[in-house]
């Protein structure tokens, strides 16, 4: 049977209307964009997404604004791409904003499309994930864009430790609008075309008298190593949006799923004999803790977070098993691994993200106490410190720690030590746990001691290792109770895979409360 003409007239006009679409409106717009380096956000969406897995939602959608020749400017999408696709065949929902379509600016329209999506993603239960180039606020519909900010930052504060929200920084992005991403949990940016920061080189210079570029002030590397802001950072777009594929499968889709496994030939009962040789034996010798972790993960790979910000704490996603885990690990490499202000609240972050999404703990000691100095202490280091503390105490996915070497003090004890709740706590040999070194003990314990004899220096020496024998031989924790066991190195990957199975249907409920009220 023959369809009526007028029909055939609509599906033409709806062919035009979806190529006009998914072109853009000028066609220059989209080699500006390639100009620049960048792809479009169509091109982003292909990369992220399986292949031809894209729904897109509100494709027609247009503005209703009027004023500044807006009336006369009503192209389709209202500058951003909203919908969900699949990756590695788990859904996943995004939104992309379209610099070619108003420089990407937020608008009622475009607000309420990102809302919509940003809800039916919770509902879904599903990981959100933006692709951000946008040039903020649409000025020319006043408060009413603010407004649309305000309701996406709504929707990520109730997105939190509920479903993964991922920001990936792909262009500017300034002034209020820079918030959003800072909510989520992770944050990718991309050198030279990402830009982030509150207020602009025009506004520092203005108020300031300060001079700077938009990299040096708000780029990612500023923001990969000064600020924190920036997790995971990269030299172009495909690159990055295939390590946001990776953090994907390596996450659950909400706070009630489970991590996927996978499948794995790495046997779980694979002796590590190389880590007797990684980590050496005298305390004071440096080494890179990473290597710890690849040695023990499934094939060495592992995925670590903020790589190039507070690099004296290690935080990593991995698998052991084929199970994915997450690792926190001091490095001696980088100031011999103690904790300062910045270590403490990435490790904190870093905790909290693990537990709200069901992701086992598995934390590496050697670390010799917290940073000491007047800007650490007056930097508020007793506050920062509590961050990790409290987010350790606070989780109750399953949490093995390992002594490899020292564990001094208070550090010992934010490092989740079997006393703030680690469920299974192992040692090497070669542990030393102790409130302080063995040298500085001495001097306090032996101080007159030490003044009254006749050569101070050597019954110094000789106190420092009487204490050593005493209080700080590897089995001294293990006698009271305090680790476990102590294990061969060799074995450590079958005895924190045999751990994990025993845990892996660990059931720990909080007391009833509102939310608690962690140290900021």
């Amino acid at each position: 049977m023959d369809r009526p003409a007028d029909v055939e007239d609509r599906l033409a006009d709806l062919k035009k209307v979806k190529q006009l679409v998914h072109t853009g409106p000028d066609p220059a717009a989209t080699r500006r964009q390639h100009d620049k380096g960048k792809l479009t956000a169509r091109e982003r969406i292909e990369l992220l997404l399986d292949k031809d897995s894209f729904s897109e939602v509100e494709p027609l959608r247009r503005h209703r604004a009027s004023g500044f020749g807006l009336e006369d400017r009503r192209p389709y999408t209202d500058g951003v791409i909203t919908g969900w696709g699949t990756v590695y065949g788990r859904t996943v929902f995004v939104y992309a904003h379209d610099f070619r379509i108003f420089g990407g600016a937020l608008g009622e329209a475009h607000a309420q499309k990102i809302h919509k999506i940003m809800d039916m993603a919770i509902a879904a239960g599903a990981p959100l994930v933006s692709l951000n180039d946008g040039a903020g606020a649409r000025i020319q519909e006043g408060v009413v864009a603010l407004a649309g900010y305000g309701g996406i930052f709504r929707r990520n504060t109730q997105a939190s430790g509920v479903i993964p929200q991922i920001s990936v920084m792909l262009g500017p992005c300034a002034g209020g609008a820079a918030y959003s991403p800072a909510l989520t949990d992770f944050v990718f940016m991309v050198r030279e075309t990402a830009q982030m920061f509150i207020t602009g080189p025009d506004v520092v210079a203005a108020v300031t008298g300060e001079q700077v570029s938009q990299n040096a002030l708000g780029g990612a590397d500023v923001h990969g190593e000064v600020s924190g802001v920036a997790h995971f950072v990269h030299d172009d777009e495909r690159t990055c949006l295939e390590d946001v594929r990776f953090l994907l499968s390596m996450l659950p889709l909400n706070n009630r799923d489970t991590p996927p496994a996978e499948a794995t030939d790495d046997p779980a009962d694979r002796l590590c004999e190389r880590l007797v040789d990684l980590v050496p034996a005298d305390g004071a010798r440096p080494y890179d803790v990473r290597h710890v972790i690849e040695e023990l993960s499934d094939h060495g790979h592992y995925l670590e977070v903020h790589e190039s910000w507070a690099t004296n704490v290690v935080v990593a996603l991995s698998r052991l098993d084929g199970q994915v885990v997450g690792f926190v690990a001091n490095q001696p490499q980088v100031l011999a691994g103690v904790l300062d202000i910045r270590a403490s609240e990435k490790a904190a972050r870093f905790v909290q993200f693990c537990d709200a999404f069901n992701i086992p703990l598995v934390t590496l000691l050697d670390v010799p106490g917290f940073l000491p100095g007047v800007d650490q202490e007056h930097g508020g280091i007793i506050r920062h410190g509590a961050k990790l503390l409290y987010a350790y105490c606070n989780a109750t996915v399953p949490r093995i720690s390992l002594v490899l070497r020292k564990a001094y003090g208070g550090a010992y004890i934010v490092m989740d030590s079997c006393s703030v709740g680690a469920d299974l706590s192992y040692a090497w040999p070669s542990n030393e746990i102790a409130v302080m070194g063995a040298e500085g003990a001495a001097k306090v314990i032996f101080r007159r001691q030490i003044a009254a004899a006749d050569d101070p220096d050597a019954t110094y020496t000789e106190l420092v290792q009487q204490y050593k024998e005493e209080l700080m031989h590897p089995y001294y924790a293990a006698e009271r109770g305090l680790i476990d066991d102590v294990i061969d190195p060799a074995q450590t990957r079958t005895v924190l895979i045999r751990g994990l199975r025993m845990l892996h249907s660990k059931h720990a409920e909080l007391p009833a409360r509102k939310h608690g009220n962690p140290p900021q």
